[in-house]
């Protein structure tokens, strides 16, 4: 059965932050593309991370030209991993979900797949319905392929173009203490982060759930593999 996860609106004007409570959300995790340079993975989860999504694709035929890299580097260094894909408004989700797959491959992964859609980024002028039909053709898919799908959003993404399909699995940008809505598994909170091993400022994350929760969630996704 797939999850869901769309990833939702990376505005560059939001410099703000939030900042977790470690005792409650212990859990931390980043999300990179080939934007972010060249990565030590070691020096990475030496800093405390527990795990990486990592941009694979966007529309259908752009590939990150570090995927393949970031993901095998990541996973050597003992990191859980995920694969991301960049919704484009203008392209049918059927090809996005193809492009999507064809790079993914027979790669093992830790994390559900995640679906980016930002309105940063993306053309003007499409209507929500040839938006949400797009996406829900991409989400379909998948999830027709056996594979579990996590949204990523922030609140007036989730309102627009996610809240309508009410996905299993979100992932929620916000920086405020706590987000909401308050059904979310990933939790987006500063796209400033300064993590060992990256050049510059990294988007941080973390999982809803002590320690206990988040080996317990990795063993239900990899039990429906």
């Amino acid at each position: 059965m797939a999850l869901y996860m769309i990833y939702f609106t990376r505005s560059r004007a939001i410099i703000a932050s939030a900042n977790p409570d470690k005792s409650l959300y212990p859990i931390t995790g980043i999300d990179i593309s080939a934007h972010n340079g060249v990565i030590d993975f070691d020096a990475v989860a030496a800093d405390s991370v527990d795990f990486v999504y990592v941009k694979a694709t966007e529309g259908g035929d752009f590939k990150d030209r570090n995927f393949y890299d970031n993901i095998r580097k990541a996973r050597k260094a003992g990191l859980k991993v995920g694969a991301y894909h960049f919704f484009r408004f203008d392209a049918p989700g059927h090809m996005q979900a193809l492009n999507f797959l064809h790079s993914i491959g027979n790669r093992q992964l830790d994390l559900p797949l995640a679906i980016d859609v930002e309105e940063w980024g993306n053309p003007g002028g499409i209507d929500d319905d040839t938006i949400l039909g797009r996406l829900g053709e991409m989400t379909d898919y998948l999830e027709s392929r056996g594979y579990r799908v996590i949204v990523y959003t922030n609140k007036k993404g989730f309102t627009r173009f996610i809240d309508q399909r009410r996905p299993r699995m979100l992932w929620i940008c916000s920086f405020t203490n706590p987000p909401g809505p308050d059904k979310w598994q990933l939790w987006q909170h500063t796209h400033r982060g300064n993590i060992d091993g990256i050049k510059g400022s990294v988007d941080v994350n973390t999982f809803n759930g002590s320690r206990d929760k988040w080996e317990s969630w990795l063993n239900i996704l990899s039990s429906q593999h």
